[in-house]
């Protein structure tokens, strides 16, 4: 559809990471090849009595490591409800969703999403992946990556969750498993999956797994506007009462998803070669009612139909070789996303009556080509590694509306663009050991970018253009690791890290209208990266055998935040604003997590868990030009659980309960307030030999609530929403409240 005018800037790097292909290679993390271990039988893990707690690393950098049987007995959908009993881990979604993971409470695109060490490609344009996209069933291991080294991409200011499937390294054997989600109004969606692991040769091991899940979430939410914000009783008696929306909004949908490895070993080294697969299909169906006045008379009604298709996929081809007294391997991969959303919007007096008001139609198709090479060396006290990894990304997308006679709104309804990124990333990491109970890892990582932006929209006309920007980063790192005791150990690191700009931020067209009626934007394609230097020290304490605690304190100091700035006037009788880099921000919190059995109190068949994090932070509103927090952060985000089994009884039961304090958002033209009530779950299983488990969990028991509040202000341009911002001039004041109800699941496994 682009044509030749849409040029790619990837040719060059696609050509060296084909050269890569043909000799294999490893995850983008590009750590050495790990050491040989031990595959668990899979009944030791599917049908167990035992409890499993948090993994311990020996990571010089700060991770937590928390692997798929910490969650599984609460049988999680998704890696997004695994997400959520991680520490400094929250959501601002629905009820029972768990989309954009905000690490340390900053927004998504703060935090790097990576799979199996390499980057997942989304649909967000913040860079974001949502992580309610990846079914539990694929995963072996969630990390939590603090701080990065040099032989890891540096992007992630809040830090990365790296997604580890499955392996045939450490499952041996299969399993099956039938279930199904049962909505507390009497929807019933299935689930299934199988999954097999073993050796074909002596040398040769494969796994292959296969998941199938339909979702659905059926929510109902009740808006109550105003003209001012009320100072008495609310509702239609109340003087400033304006109306009142009730909205029943149900998302439907189905996840089919599957990975494999094939890994073997050859030449004394080894290669792997292994892929995933996500394709999800989705409904989204919205009506909304709206009633004003004293009597709450009908004000129209409208319904909205969203369907969403989206399917992600990616292969990695990786190899290790001893060489020279040392270790040389190669990464070769491929990662693409596809989506194509279409939104129907129907408005009328009554729903019968409804009639087609316009539609819209998105489509994106992203792919990253990845590759690496290093090459490690020296005596185990004395360990040097240097390497490169490259990168080449292309994004293309196209948005279009229509009107209710199917005509186009204008050009910009047809916006096409093609984002193309190359990256070059050489880096050198030296680990030291100067004693058994020190280790000091330091390295630098030079980043180099070459971006071209490409649109075709530019105001009302329709026209080409095209910006290139290209830079270049040092980013350091030091971390130490200093364990004194078999029980106790510290960590402190140091390392710069980067955040990427916005996908829709970078596109060079004009947007009339945004974002005051008379004002236009206008996208910057040099916008730099947002940089931070970020510190973290942390102490961990082995409780008894599987027990662990532990404790962080970190900060980071952002530079370079984006904000929208006025550049100019409008013709159109407002401003011209464009994003710019012109913000600072400061990040600071501690985290605390523990995970141990009970056995200091004769109780070692109970195992609790729980974690808190305290956030803050500090940056200055572009707009109103005060000192606020970060949007939507949290002043606290905390979990905490128990499991208790009974082994007579081959019998299992445990809850949590989690919770989050309220949030800010702050933008030009309103203020929302954000607020959750506690979530609390629970489950109960029953095994039958050691083969055979049936499990029945029950969430959000409490109903959970979602409430928003919205002080929203008006204005022709932007200095006039400023304006009557400053003075507290409120255009509309509107409470909004959500609850999805209680969800059911039953699901038996069978390991064989």
């Amino acid at each position: 559809m682009f044509g030749n005018r849409f040029k790619t800037a990837s040719a060059p790097l696609a050509l060296a990471i084909a050269s890569l292909a043909a000799t294999a290679g490893a995850a983008q993390t590009a750590a050495e090849a790990p050491a040989p271990v031990t595959p668990v039988e899979a009944a030791d893990i599917i049908v167990t009595a035992d409890i499993f707690f948090r993994n311990r690393t020996n990571d010089v950098n700060p991770v937590l490591s928390y692997d798929l049987e910490y969650f599984q007995k609460f049988e999680p959908v998704s890696v997004g409800e695994m997400l959520k009993r991680v520490p400094g881990v929250t959501f601002t979604s629905d009820v029972l969703e768990y989309d954009g993971a905000q690490l340390r409470g900053l927004p998504p695109g703060f935090t790097q999403v990576l799979i199996n060490g390499r980057r997942a490609p989304g649909a967000e344009a913040d860079r974001s992946f949502f992580v309610d996209r990846i079914p539990a069933e694929l995963v072996e291991r969630i990390e939590i990556v603090r701080a990065p080294r040099a032989d890891q991409p540096s992007d992630g200011i809040a830090g990365s969750l790296n997604i580890v499937t499955k392996a045939p390294a450490t499952f041996k054997g299969g399993f099956v498993k039938g279930g199904m989600l049962i909505n507390e109004d009497g929807g019933v969606r299935p689930s299934g999956a199988v999954a097999w692991a073993g050796k074909l040769s002596d040398t040769t091991s494969l796994w292959a797994g296969l998941n199938y899940q339909e979702r659905r979430n059926p929510k109902k939410k009740v808006s109550e506007r105003y003209g001012a914000e009320p100072d008495g009783e609310l509702g239609p008696l109340n003087p400033e009462f304006d109306n009142l929306e009730i909205q029943e909004d149900t998302r439907d949908g189905s996840d089919l998803s599957g990975n494999f490895e094939l890994a073997t070993e050859i030449f004394g080294g080894n290669v792997r070669l292994g892929g995933f697969f996500v394709d999800t299909d989705r409904r989204e169906t919205e009506f909304s009612s709206t009633f004003e006045g004293e009597d709450l008379d009908s004000d129209g009604v409208e319904v909205q139909r969203e369907k969403i298709r989206q399917k992600t996929y990616a292969t990695t081809l990786t190899a290790a070789f001893p060489l020279g007294g040392g270790e040389l391997g190669f990464a070769a991969g491929w990662s693409g996303f596809r989506e194509k959303t279409n939104v129907r919007t129907d408005e009328g007096d009554s729903f019968e009556e409804a009639e087609l008001d316009g539609t819209e139609s998105l489509s994106i198709t992203d792919d990253e080509y990845s590759g690496t090479v290093y090459y490690a060396f020296g005596p185990d006290n004395l360990r040097f590694k240097v390497g490169i990894d490259l990168l080449g990304k292309q994004r293309d997308g196209a948005n279009r509306e229509f009107d209710d006679e199917g005509e186009e709104d204008g050009p910009l309804a047809g916006a096409l663009f093609r984002l193309s990124e190359d990256r070059y990333d050489p880096y050198v990491r030296l680990t030291f050991k100067p004693s058994d109970d020190i280790t000091i890892d330091a390295g630098l990582r030079y980043e180099i970018t070459s971006r071209r932006v490409r649109s075709n929209a530019d105001g009302e006309e329709v026209r080409d253009q095209e910006a290139a920007y290209d830079t270049e980063t040092l980013n350091p790192s030091v971390h130490l690791r200093w364990t004194p005791t078999a029980d106790d150990q510290f960590r402190a690191s140091f390392a710069r890290t980067v955040r990427r700009p916005n996908y829709d931020l970078l596109s060079p067209y004009r947007q009339e209208e945004t974002p005051g009626d008379e004002d236009e934007t206008i996208g910057n394609p040099d916008l730099k990266n947002e940089t931070a230097w970020g510190l973290d020290v942390g102490y961990e304490r082995r409780l008894g055998r599987n027990g662990i605690a532990g404790v962080n304190v970190f900060y980071r100091d952002i530079t370079d935040l984006t904000e929208l700035v006025a550049i100019g006037s409008s013709d159109l009788g407002g401003q011209v604003v464009q994003p710019r880099n012109i913000g600072n921000g400061k990040v600071w919190g501690v985290e605390f997590d523990l995970s141990a059995p009970l056995t200091l109190f004769g109780m070692e068949d109970t195992g609790i868990f729980a974690n808190y994090t305290f956030l803050d932070s500090e940056t200055r509103d572009v707009f109103t030009g005060e000192k606020r927090r970060f949007n939507n952060q949290p002043q606290h985000v905390y979990n905490v659980g128990f499991i208790h089994t009974l082994r007579d009884w081959g019998a299992a039961f445990g809850a949590s309960v989690s919770g989050r304090s309220s949030g800010v958002e702050s933008n030009f033209d309103e203020e929302v307030t954000v607020t959750y009530s506690a979530d609390l779950e629970a489950f109960v299983e029953k095994r039958f030999g050691k083969n055979f488990v049936v499990r029945f969990t029950a969430a959000n028991l409490l109903d959970r609530s979602k409430r928003e509040t919205f002080r929203k202000y008006d204005g022709d341009s932007l200095d006039e929403i400023l304006a009557a911002r400053a003075a507290g001039d409120l255009d509309e004041y509107e409470l909004e409240r959500e609850r999805s109800g209680r969800l059911f699941q039953i699901t038996a496994r069978a390991a064989f």
